[in-house]
């Protein structure tokens, strides 16, 4: 068959696989339901559209729009995951869950616990994020480390439309709730389309590309960074391997001990802010487990100390890019 018949890859963008995602999920389940802030399609389906066309199919009364109010989206999610349902709670912006920390962290990460594994909380948080939209430092946080530190809650970021379908999934069939976190400018960006049903395991990396002298672990908008960087570093001669940690609580330590131990050089790359990061934690186990194996330093590749700035020019300066991924990749292998 010649290439101008064969049938071309299906494409969808983030957006369309987590709508998909979800309306799948309620076609198969009854007791799965979504709420949030205008996520009913006389409001189109969210402010980026996400849930459009779910009420006209399933009914408002398992796709709810709510008053804005965190605290009650959160705590109504929980209420109704103590009695049977499968909430998905939409939380507009990642700075916002600040609003429902209590709600979070104290009730839906411990009931589980506090009632001795006779309750579970199958809750999903949807909850977006993301530099690139000049949305200011109230708007564009990832606080991801907040909620991977405290025992009960599992966070994923997904970095393509395949993993976001496969981990919304994943996370509404999960028993525990599942904080899921969506990057605003990666939401339009067209790649695979991921089949019905497919899912992705929550806390399992994906290897996207092999390499021998440098291992870089990243996720989220990183990816679409650091994917660039690796054919770079090609054409300097340094091969890098690319992990996409997809889980970042829990995150996917035998992939990562590996893939270092090959390489003995690291860098892990995020959005938020360096200090006291998902990457830190990475940084510290592979010193723990690698520490006689390792050719330098692990090094962190994050976000400035300091609120996202509002002004385009110092957005971009705030967040690592692709040069800067290339440039520490190339002092890594220098020491």
């Amino acid at each position: 068959m010649s290439t101008e018949t064969m049938a071309k890859p299906a494409k969808a963008n983030i957006l369309q696989a987590i709508n998909a995602a979800i309306a799948d999920a309620m076609e198969a389940d009854e007791t799965v339901i979504a709420l949030g802030e205008d996520l009913a399609d006389p409001e189109e389906g969210g402010v980026c559209g996400v849930t459009k066309g779910l009420s006209s199919r399933f009914g408002e009364h398992r796709v709810r729009s709510t008053p804005i109010s965190e605290q009650a989206i959160i705590g109504a999610a929980i209420g109704a995951s103590l009695v049977g349902f499968k909430p998905v709670a939409e939380i507009m912006l990642m700075n916002f869950t600040t609003v429902a920390m209590d709600m979070i962290v104290n009730h839906a990460a411990k009931l589980r616990f506090m009632s001795g594994g006779q309750t579970h909380v199958p809750i999903v948080i949807r909850t977006m994020t993301g530099t690139g939209f000049a949305s200011g430092g109230q708007h564009c946080d990832y606080l991801e480390a907040w909620f991977a530190h405290t025992a009960g809650i599992k966070v994923v970021a997904p970095s393509s439309p395949k993993d976001a379908y496969g981990l919304m999934r994943s996370a509404i069939d999960d028993p525990d709730p599942v904080l899921f976190i969506e990057n605003l400018p990666t939401y339009w960006t067209p790649a695979e389309a991921p089949e019905k049903d497919y899912r992705v395991p929550i806390g399992k990396a994906n290897v996207l590309c092999e390499g021998s002298d440098v291992t870089i672990i990243a996720y989220a908008r990183m990816i679409q960074e650091a994917t660039p960087a690796v054919a770079q570093l090609a054409e300097a001669g340094i091969s890098a391997e690319l992990i996409d940690l997809r889980s970042i609580a829990p995150w996917d330590r035998e992939t990562v001990l590996a893939s270092v131990g090959k390489t003995g050089r690291a860098m892990i790359v995020h959005e938020a802010v360096t200090p006291f990061g998902a990457g830190a934690e990475i940084a510290a186990v592979l010193n723990e487990e690698l520490f006689g194996r390792l050719k330098a330093p692990v090094r962190r590749l994050g976000g400035a100390f300091c609120p996202v700035p509002f002004s385009k020019p110092l957005e971009t300066a705030f967040a690592p890019q692709t040069a800067d991924i290339v440039g520490a990749a190339k002092a890594l292998m220098a020491r």
